[in-house]
């Protein structure tokens, strides 16, 4: 310890004793809480990053088709998207089983689709909403004829089609196939290739 001019000894010591045993003190009442709190940690962490995985199993797009199950927004995006989300400073996440809010408003008649999980997450940025629902057989080939009428892009998507339009700062896209409806309406909050992650996870 270097000495300072007018520093006394005799006091300097006993003091840099007493907080070290401060110090000491505190470490000991707190070693207890550690593996706790790591362990809380952990689990957040592992909660927020890694995929769902269904009661059952079987991947969301079929339990959604399935329909004797419950799915909520936690089953329907992947672990890395899902954090991209949830992460957000200032999100509010409501879920519901509201149709899509598509301006496509034909769609919903043509459809008649059962709305199996509706994810509206609102922040600062904008707003996303996602819809997964349940329609009939011929479902792509009717949405693709509707959404193109109405300015739509489409192209094939496997065995089915996935239709977008941006208008207005508002990204929709419309993923139909299988029996399945998966409705992303973007505004002013656009993640990269979201509908894309998103449709992947659910037709795995």
């Amino acid at each position: 310890m270097a000495r300072i001019g007018g520093r006394n000894l005799w006091l300097a010591w006993p003091a840099g004793l007493v907080c070290a045993g401060v110090v000491g003190a505190l470490v000991y009442l707190a070693a207890p809480a550690v593996p706790g709190t790591v362990e809380f940690v952990g689990d957040t962490l592992r909660a927020a990053t890694s995929a769902p995985v269904a009661a059952s199993g079987l991947p969301v797009g079929a339990i959604a088709l399935d329909g004797s199950d419950e799915i909520d927004c936690r089953d329907l995006y992947p672990g890395p998207l899902w954090s991209e989300l949830a992460w957000s400073p200032n999100v509010l996440l409501t879920q519901n089983l509201s149709l899509p809010p598509t301006s496509a408003a034909a769609l919903i008649d043509a459809l008649q689709p059962a709305v199996r999980v509706t994810c509206q997450w609102k922040g600062p940025q904008g707003t996303i909403v996602s819809t997964l629902a349940r329609v009939g057989a011929d479902a792509a080939t009717v949405a693709d004829a509707s959404l193109r009428g109405q300015g739509f892009s489409c192209e094939a998507f496997a065995s089915g089609t996935l239709c977008r339009r941006t208008s207005g700062g508002v990204l929709e896209e419309h993923a139909v196939r299988d029996g399945l409806w998966l409705s992303s309406i973007e505004t002013g909050w656009m993640p990269e290739a979201f509908t894309a992650r998103l449709a992947a996870f659910v037709w795995g």
